[in-house]
């Protein structure tokens, strides 16, 4: 079955994954209101697929997602964007989808990105990796629940310290402290995650 969206691109693996990779480059895939909903659209496509029994969400080399799109925000406050439902209906389906989602991150993991990483059930973090919550440059606080889910994965001082500072965790770091699972070389982060779906995708 073929699938087509302007955002995402979709590699279903026989073995039982899929490989779902956020596709605006030329916006370090930030996050934005047709990527958000394809992605919404597309796990509720699969929720009841036995052929896909586990997700590896991912973006490119140089960013996971580096936060939301400023630019398709422009006409709105950013407090106003994210008590509406900006990215509500994405966070819900990623939270609630009931088959594993592994985050394989490159790069920038940014504020919406950030918290996008950390709804999946465990990151795998390329060397490069860098995670953050810097909304508060921009005068709000993490508004999908990222401070609650960061504190809850990096303790709460760790947690302060970045959304209220909006300094950047590098992987290694992220690793330490238990925001990811395992850190790996950049050039074998997929093969990493395939690795892991493809033995989770048998289990199930």
């Amino acid at each position: 079955m073929a699938d087509a969206y302007s955002t995402l691109l979709i590699e279903r693996h026989a073995d039982g994954y899929a490989v779902v990779t956020l596709n605006r480059p030329e916006a370090l895939n930030a996050l934005n209101t047709t990527l958000t909903g394809e992605l919404g659209d597309f796990l509720e496509s699969v929720a009841d697929d036995d052929s896909v029994r586990c997700i590896v969400l991912t973006g490119s080399v140089k960013a996971f997602a580096a936060g939301a799109d400023i630019k398709e925000m422009a006409d709105q406050a950013y407090a106003d964007m994210y008590r509406g439902n900006f990215f509500a209906r994405a966070h819900d389906r990623v939270a609630n989808f009931r088959k594993p989602i592994i985050a394989a991150v490159s790069g920038y993991a940014l504020g919406g990105g950030c918290e996008l990483a950390m709804l999946c059930d465990f990151i795998i973090a390329s060397d490069t990796a860098k995670f953050g919550q810097p909304e508060i440059n921009l005068g709000v606080a993490p508004g999908i629940g990222g401070s609650q889910r960061l504190t809850r994965a990096v303790g709460k001082a760790k947690a302060m310290d970045m959304c209220l500072t909006g300094r950047m965790m590098d992987a290694v770091e992220a690793e330490r402290a238990g925001l990811v699972s395992r850190v790996v070389a950049s050039d074998a982060l997929l093969d990493e995650a395939r690795a892991a779906a493809a033995k989770i995708a048998g289990q199930s």
